[in-house]
């Protein structure tokens, strides 16, 4: 059973199509017996709380118990690598949701958060080979910003949650199989 993505503007339509006859690692967003780790950034909070709800109400509906479900908040999108990392190498997750948001100003400085957040979470996951989801904005605007975070964009936490249990689903099924 495969879910369909939601058609999202400005992103190339279609579905992947694969070949027969060739192993297939698939996972679903199934919390069931998951525990997930969010850390959040607390800089553009009226941001980052809706992220954080979406992904709770998101977690909730796929199964996580809501004991099961551990958060962390951290200064900004900058620190969220950190706390990645450190809530992956307990070795308690399943996953880790990253949630943040950073908006463009007039300097480059945007340029740069964006990007080190983005590599430290890559990196987190890397590191631990525990997933890491990328919930994080980086917008021009606050409108986007908000259109993103439970606007007419849905919201980046939603997505986050969803992508998270999938990578822990599928790395479980690989790991399943390893041991056949």
């Amino acid at each position: 059973m495969s879910e369909k993505a939601p058609e999202i503007a400005d992103h190339a339509a279609g579905e992947l199509r694969l070949p027969e006859g060739v192993t297939l690692y698939q996972g679903m967003p199934n919390g069931a017996r998951r525990a997930v780790g969010i850390v959040v950034a607390s800089f553009n909070g009226g941001i980052t709380t809706r992220l954080l709800d979406g992904a709770l109400a998101e977690l909730e509906e796929r199964g996580v118990a809501r004991d099961n479900v551990e958060i962390m908040r951290v200064p900004g999108a900058f620190e969220l690598p950190l706390g990645a990392m450190a809530l992956a190498r307990t070795r308690r997750f399943s996953c880790v949701l990253a949630l943040g948001c950073v908006i463009r100003g007039d300097t480059p400085h945007f340029d740069f958060v964006a990007s080190e957040a983005a590599s430290g979470l890559q990196l987190a996951g890397l590191e631990t080979g525990i997933p890491v989801a990328f919930g994080v904005l980086t917008c021009d605007t606050l409108d986007q910003a908000e259109a993103r975070a439970g606007g007419e964009h849905g919201n980046k936490g939603v997505e986050a949650a969803r992508s998270g249990l999938e990578m822990a689903d599928v790395f479980a099924r690989l790991r399943a199989s390893v041991t056949r």
